[in-house]
């Protein structure tokens, strides 16, 4: 046996720590969980952050500005190539988020579904899809049109709501509220006004 050998060996089965066996088991009465308060009492759980009841650092630090990714919406991600792969769309069919969920592709349709154009290294989709879903990436459509089958974007709540029609080649919001922001006018564009009052007009 070589010392480097021991060395890789050492600690690899290290004895676990035995609380609660007395005073002479080397952890103290108390095994290690010190003198009264909450973490020495059973049942104990402490929350993550938790200062001691101190104000924690999340709520000590400055609150500034704005964001919106509470506002962010949350896709289910499903590949062309796994859909492919799979036994129910094996010989084609129609991809619907109902059954996606029922070949276990995805978790449920609380959220929308986005199909991506990912083969897994295959060249094109060798069976024909009628896919249906909230959004389906510009890669992913040419693969299935290309293949025979149709692709039908039903788009998320937030397209509905400004007016973006996901089938069509011109995807801006038609609902907009707010009308787009006009470049402010300058000092410089402003036409020059009519001279003063003391100045007479020459004939």
């Amino acid at each position: 046996m070589m010392i480097h050998e021991i060395t890789v060996q050492a600690g690899k089965y290290k004895a676990r720590k035995r609380v609660g066996r007395g005073r002479g088991s080397g952890h103290g009465k108390t095994s290690g969980r010190g003198h009264k308060g909450a973490g020495s009492r059973a049942g104990y759980s402490q929350r993550m952050a938790f200062e001691g009841g101190q104000t924690p650092l999340f709520r000590r630090i400055a609150k500034r500005g704005f964001t919106n990714v509470q506002f962010k919406t949350q896709f289910w991600i499903v590949n062309l190539g796994d859909i492919a792969a799979h036994p129910d769309f094996a010989k084609g069919g129609k991809v619907t988020p109902e059954a996606l969920v029922n070949a276990g592709l995805i978790r449920d349709e609380k959220r929308p579904v986005k199909v991506l154009g990912d083969l897994s290294g295959a060249d094109s989709l060798g069976v024909k899809l009628d896919v249906e879903a909230a959004r389906v990436s510009d890669t992913a459509r040419k693969l299935v049109t290309d293949a025979g089958g149709k692709v039908e974007e039903t788009g998320t709540r937030r397209d509905r709501v400004r007016g973006v029609d996901r089938n069509s080649d011109d995807r801006s919001p038609k609902n907009l509220r707010k009308k787009p922001k006009r470049r402010a006018a300058k000092k410089f564009d402003v036409p020059a006004k009519a001279s003063s009052k003391g100045e007479s007009s020459q004939d």
